[in-house]
Parts: structure tokens; sequence; C-alpha cells
């Protein structure tokens, strides 16, 4: 075969390889492209087992629970475990950091101990990102709730009271639980409106 192309005197490298490819033997270009082909194929195939570059790691997926799901984080979050959607049971929710708190409510009588999770963090291991929380209970209650709140304040998530696993027919299987014995402020009628009980689900928008 007779090379017919004239590279006009350019140096440029990229000039340079289309003309060596055009001018060489049709079997051997072909030889070339399928083999750069099958490298595009295999370098494609190792990035996916071998993921992302480092510092572009997507969040790890939650662990699937494996009782009855008590609680279902829904809207802004980076990390679900059911399509969309975070969900938890009772094991999931009791690996959260556990804490306890001692405060009067409006529907009990005198002192009772909480015990539970901070709300902000199981808002910071879904990954919550906005600026209000919608709490929907059982009984259908629904409110939204400033993401702020549980910032400024030490929010519980109640799982007992006094020691007993609280139960849907008293104010379970959840029950959100300011620290109103700590902070005038958490007196005032609107925060009362925020202790939901029944608490199934949260939208974070």
């Amino acid at each position: 075969m007779q090379c017919i192309l004239q590279d006009f005197g350019r140096t440029d490298t990229m000039w340079k390889n289309k003309l060596a490819t055009a001018c060489m033997p049709a079997g051997r270009a072909a030889e070339i492209s399928l083999g750069h082909l099958l490298r595009t194929i295999v370098l494609s195939a190792l990035t996916v087992l071998m993921g992302p570059p480092a510092g572009q790691a997507q969040e790890p997926a939650l662990p699937a629970p494996t009782g009855k799901v008590v609680l279902t984080v829904s809207g802004n979050i980076s990390k679900t475990n059911r399509g969309n959607l975070a969900v938890f049971d009772d094991d999931m929710l009791g690996a959260l950091p556990r804490i306890h708190l001692e405060t009067t409510t409006v529907v009990t009588d005198g002192v009772k101990r909480f015990d539970g999770f901070l709300m902000r963090d199981l808002l910071a291991y879904v990954g919550a990102d906005g600026g209000t929380v919608t709490a929907i209970a059982l009984n259908d209650y629904v409110i939204d709730i400033p993401m702020e709140d549980f910032s400024r304040f030490d929010v519980l998530v109640a799982t007992s009271m006094d020691g007993t696993r609280l139960l849907p027919s008293d104010k379970g299987p959840l029950w959100i639980v300011y620290p109103r014995d700590d902070h005038q402020e958490l007196q005032d009628i609107r925060y009362d409106y925020r202790w939901v009980w029944q608490l199934i689900e949260l939208d974070v928008r």
C-alpha cells in the first residue's frame, strides 16, 4: 500500500498518529482498533469492580432491618436501605449512642426518666440535610419541627420511660422528648406540640 497523505510539515503528535494510522495496512489498523476497544472494556470493568477513585466514594448504604420496622426516615437523606427510604428496626435504633433524660412532661405526673437516642444523632446517621423535619405519628398526628431544635437542645427519641419499653398503647414505640426542665423557653406551649408520641416516620425537607 502506498501512502498518499502528506503531513505538510506538521509536528503535533495527534496529527502524526492519524497520519501513521492512515498509512498502515487495513488489517493492522483494524487490529489496533480492536485492541483499543478491548482495553476500554477492561478498564470500564475494573472501574465498576473497584469503585470510584479515592475522594469520590459514594455514601455507603445502611444495613437492612432484620426485625419489624418501627421508624421510617424519608426526604433529603443521603443514606438509605429501602429505595429512597431509611427504615429501622429496634436493633438498629438500639445501636445508636444511648442517653437518658429526666424531665417532667405535660401529660405525666412528676419527673420521668426517658432512655433513647438523640434526634440529631439519628439525622446525622442518615445524612439528613434540610431545614424542617415533619414528624408523623401512628395516630395520624403530623407536625413540622425546625431542624435547629435538634442542634440547640438535646432532643431525645425515647424508647422507654422509667425503665419500661414504650408500647403503641402507651405513647410508643417512640416518643420525641424535649429537655423542658433544663430550658425555660421549652415550657412554651409551642414546644409541647412537638412532643410527638407514637412516632413512626420522619420526613426531612
